[in-house]
């Protein structure tokens, strides 16, 4: 799927997905892929010839001739910029090539295709992007762990006021591959990546994504049952992680059959419980109830015939309706208000022990007491922070957005969607997946509402908690990409259809 728009999926292009193909390895994990690949029979020689020629296909693909400049860094790096070079140079491209040290110090497979290359090497401090209509950044790559100094950071800052376009190699140098932080102050802003086998978690997270550019992933030939070894647990969210899991109708399908999906309103902000309803119906929850209080009904009901409006006076009315245990997954939080029942409410719905989907409000209630919170989520549960709300759930908790997710799943016991540019979907388990696909459009308000609604109803269909919440972030970043500029948040579920069909076909 291109993070632009929504193409069809074919039969064959479904029987691919698997959720090995959108594994995410850290910079650790990658390095034991080629190592198992080398145990193979394939030597680390013949990876990198494979790699560096990846390089110079993609520029050739993207771009006509042009003069461009080869960065090489000291490492396996600049060995893969050393092949591009070459291939560069064989399609018949002016190629100048500059290294970071000295040429004769290049060891093992890097030296090896260094002494391939019969041009000229130019200190890197010299080299000049004058006349230079492309960079290829083999520097660092994604394994660097410290920020760039001396010439190297001199020349990354040459080489960001002078406008020529940059293919990475890897990861920019000064990214982090692991986690996506620019190390110090100085990093390659790319318009193209082209990394090896599987991305990394930098690719996805920002500030990586933005100083990647666009990031392809190139075959070298480590064969794909490596992972097997590897065994990683994070991966790009993508339909392999859920597609088997996505419900389905049958021809004899009874509503019953995918649930009653129950919103619980507030007295207030109306519109955000609205949009989450309307969502669950579109995402193909069977039934879908919305109760609040008894004033609020006739705005509830207002042009939406579909949905089933309940009044409730407070938590015992609610517990009376909870006693139909059709009702199987219940949504509490978008625009419920800071009450004195919204603790009480919170607790009467998680002790059904049913599938439950905690936002906003919900959440905010217990920023001052999480630990609380955490012990009543014995129930399948689904949380959806912002940044700012979980930063109140979880506020002893560091390091980087994928980290700090894992260990808040791991914490609450919950399924913890942190939202975002690069949202992230973490289970308890370990299991975690990073969002690319979500547009700008986005960051607007509602959104986070109706992506509550998708992951209810979708729960209510007894799909999974954590493949539910990816399938839901995926969802939502495809429709908005599909609708493009101009979106506003009661445009997803309406537009919703146009994704899932493809998407349902495919899987037949």
């Amino acid at each position: 799927m291109g993070k632009d728009s929504v193409t069809p999926l074919t039969r064959k292009e479904a029987s691919d997905f698997t959720p090995e193909a959108a594994a995410l390895l850290t910079v650790e994990e990658a390095y034991a892929a080629d190592k198992a690949a080398m145990r193979t029979g394939i030597d680390g020689a013949t990876l990198m010839e494979n790699a560096g020629a990846a390089v110079a296909r993609a520029i050739a693909d993207r771009w006509t001739p042009r003069p461009v400049t080869v960065l090489c860094g000291p490492g396996n790096n600049g060995g893969d910029g050393f092949v591009a070079a070459r291939y560069l140079a064989k399609r018949g491209w002016p190629v100048a090539l500059a290294l970071l040290g000295d040429q004769g110090a290049l060891m093992g497979d890097a030296g090896h295709h260094a002494h391939l290359w019969t041009g000229e090497v130019m200190p890197l401090g010299s080299v000049s992007f004058q006349g230079t209509g492309l960079v290829v950044d083999a520097l660092f790559g994604a394994g660097l762990s410290r920020p760039l100094d001396g010439v190297s950071r001199a020349v990354v800052e040459r080489l960001g006021v002078s406008g020529v376009p940059v293919v990475a190699v890897d990861m920019p140098s000064g990214v982090k591959g692991d986690d996506g932080r620019v190390l110090g102050e100085a990093a390659i802003k790319a318009d193209l990546t082209v990394t090896f086998f599987r991305k990394k978690p930098g690719h996805l997270l920002y500030p990586g994504r933005f100083f990647c550019g666009d990031t392809i992933i190139a075959d070298i030939g480590i064969p794909g049952d490596v992972l097997g070894e590897i065994a990683p647990r994070c991966y790009e969210n993508d339909p392999a992680l859920w597609l088997e899991a996505l419900p389905r109708r049958r021809f004899d399908s009874h509503k019953y059959d995918f649930g009653h999906a129950l919103v619980v309103g507030g007295g207030e902000l109306t519109g955000a419980a609205r949009l989450a309803a309307r969502a669950a119906m579109r995402v193909g929850a069977g039934l879908v109830s919305l109760t609040c209080p008894p004033p609020m009904v006739s705005v509830y009901a207002s042009g939406f015939p579909s949905l089933m409006v309940r009044p409730t006076g407070g938590p015992g009315d609610l517990s009376a309706m909870l006693r139909d245990q059709r009702r199987n997954a219940i949504l509490v939080g978008p625009g419920f208000g800071l009450t004195k029942n919204t603790r009480e409410i919170v607790a009467l719905v998680l002790g059904t022990r049913r599938s439950t989907i905690l936002d906003a409000d919900a959440l905010t209630a217990y920023h001052q007491d999480p630990d609380t919170l955490f012990s009543l989520l014995k129930s399948p549960c689904v949380l959806t922070p912002h940044e700012g709300e979980f930063t109140r759930l979880f506020p002893e908790l560091d390091g980087d957005k994928l980290q700090r997710c894992r260990a808040a799943a791991a914490m609450s016991g919950a399924v913890v969607v942190l939202k975002g540019a690069d949202t992230v979907i973490a289970a308890p388990d370990g299991r975690a997946a990073i969002n690319g696909n979500a547009p700008p459009s986005l960051a607007i308000a509602g959104t986070g509402d109706v992506l509550a609604g998708l992951v209810l109803g979708l729960l209510a269909q007894s799909m999974p908690p954590f493949e539910a919440a990816c399938a839901a972030v995926w969802l939502q970043g495809a429709v908005a990409a599909d609708i493009g500029p101009g979106l506003i948040a009661e445009d997803l579920p309406d537009n919703l259809p146009k994704i899932l069909r493809p998407l349902l076909a495919s899987a037949d």
